[in-house]
């Protein structure tokens, strides 16, 4: 599979965290910790503490929570205003980031009025997928290039791409066979164009005009293909939403990553007012489309009742929750919890389980592993199972031939004898309806960039022959490890 990979040696290659921007001004209170008030608006925004290289980093998320007092957790979206990277540790319990609802001073803001002196871009992220075989060795080249699948201290950064194209050219043969069992390639650009469009028309629909682009992370459309036809098409006011539902730095994180660079390198970018929908796993219309295409799902068995609902989603290393205050996992727990309330509202009991499929790499990744549940499951004497693939919201290699093939084949194997999986999302009218809301709830806090502080200074070798002199020895022990046959091996049986 085409999935996040992480190396580690000792403390592990951390993604590095990089300073949120903000126009806000923050103060130290009495716990040595940052935050933000805004009077009459009910807005804090608390402070990161991050580690990196042994450090300890603290930042202000400048990530606001507005809400109001009638809606629901479940309504909520997390926003940021201006093009930030998040990373940082949250809790369950917690959503530092909601705009929901938004009441401000003198009333609910009508942004409508508005958008007939506005020109409005709307800017999906997704991963991409090769779409024919001929694509495959590339889009992986892409995938295991990008700094924050793979992370390399400052040292062996030089080794990023040779590192890639080595990767890329053992991976192709056995990723090519499965993308050649769903149809010779990824369905995920049509899928993502078919939403984009569903999203206009949404929007033309609540009287919010906006042109809505998509840009991806490792095959084309490429992000700058869509960022530089946002700049010709003058747009005055950006909304970036990733398909992801959930927030994590290895996904819609890289993605940010990459628009923060090309924003605070063009003079025009950096002043264009810009919204960012982080995550919205919480918003009330997300969670009752799922809820809804899983008891539509459950009806198709002929004991709906005695279903096992097997939430699996994409996981990623535990370095990157442990060490990089990922919130993927407490973002996915809280995304399932809300899921099943929604269920037992409308009266469905079921017994459920979420465990993390797609793990590659010899490091430890999200636990439980889906293969390893789907045996423990039928050896329990689990005979009826549903499988929601909770991460995604298009169908793609993962669903349509991970689960759908390898991992029906296994829980058939196990003994598990009536099989079912819940679709993805893709163009569900209610789900692409909220996600026009989510946009049109952003709109307000949409603000320029700031190019100051913008980022983590880089670390800086004060003596060139101790640069050189690692330099020297890091290249030695790139070349060895490249060329032995034991490394080679090592990728085949722990990558691939």
């Amino acid at each position: 599979m085409d999935v996040t990979i992480a190396f580690t040696s000792g403390g592990g290659f951390l993604p590095k965290m990089r300073r949120p921007t903000s126009n806000f001004h923050t103060f130290i209170n009495n716990n040595n910790s940052s935050s933000l008030v805004c009077p009459r608006n009910r807005v804090t925004a608390p402070s990161c503490k991050l580690s990196y290289d042994g450090k300890q980093i603290y930042y202000l998320s400048h990530e606001a929570s507005v809400t109001q007092s009638s809606e629901s957790t479940a309504t909520k979206s997390n926003v940021l205003g201006g093009l930030s990277l998040r990373s940082q540790k949250q809790s369950v319990a917690k959503t530092f980031c909601s705009v929901g609802a938004c009441t401000y001073p003198g009333g609910a803001v009508d942004y409508q009025s508005h958008t007939a002196e506005e020109n409005v871009g709307v800017l999906l992220l997704n991963l991409g997928g090769p779409e024919t075989l001929h694509d495959v060795q590339p889009f992986l080249y892409n995938l295991f290039a990008d700094p924050d699948i793979i992370r390399l201290p400052r040292l062996f950064r030089f080794l990023q791409r040779p590192l890639a194209q080595l990767i890329s050219v053992l991976r192709a043969p056995k990723s090519k066979e499965g993308y050649a069992a769903i149809g010779g390639g990824s369905p995920l650009r049509k899928i993502t164009n078919d939403q984009a469009t569903a999203l206009k028309m949404a929007l033309e629909g609540k009287e919010v005009p906006a042109n809505v682009y998509v840009a991806m992370r490792y095959w084309h459309p490429f992000t700058e293909e869509a960022v530089r036809q946002i700049k010709n098409d003058g747009i005055t006011k950006l909304v970036v939403l990733p398909l992801y539902p959930q927030f994590s730095i290895s996904t819609s994180g890289s993605s940010i990553r990459v628009l923060q660079s090309m924003f605070r390198n063009d003079a025009h970018l950096s002043s264009l007012p810009v919204a960012v929908i982080q995550s919205w796993y919480q918003r009330e219309g997300y969670v009752k489309s799922m809820a809804d295409l899983i008891a539509k799902e459950l009806a198709n068995f002929s004991e709906p009742e005695e279903v096992m609902i097997f939430f699996s989603a994409h996981g990623v290393p535990v370095s990157y929750i442990e060490d990089a205050g990922d919130p993927y996992k407490a973002q996915m727990e809280e995304c399932i919890l809300l899921i099943m309330q929604e269920l037992k509202a409308r009266g469905v009991e079921n017994n459920h389980t979420l465990a993390y499929q797609s793990r590659v790499g010899p490091v430890q990744w999200l636990k439980p592993y889906t293969d390893e549940v789907l045996v423990e499951l039928g050896q329990k004497g689990v005979k009826s199972l549903l499988v929601v693939p909770v991460s995604f919201v298009s169908e793609h290699i993962e669903t349509l031939e991970e689960i759908d093939m390898e991992y029906k084949h296994l829980a058939l194997e196990s003994g598990i004898s009536n099989w079912g999986r819940v679709p993805a999302l893709n163009c569900t009218p209610s789900f692409i309806n909220d996600l026009a809301d989510a946009v049109i709830e952003a709109l307000p806090s949409a603000m320029a960039m700031s190019t100051s502080n913008s980022s983590l200074k880089e670390e800086v070798y004060d003596d060139p022959m101790r640069y050189v002199t690692r330099l020297f020895f890091g290249s030695i022990l790139a070349f060895v490890l490249l060329l032995s046959p034991k490394a080679i091996m090592a990728f085949r049986n722990n990558i691939f």
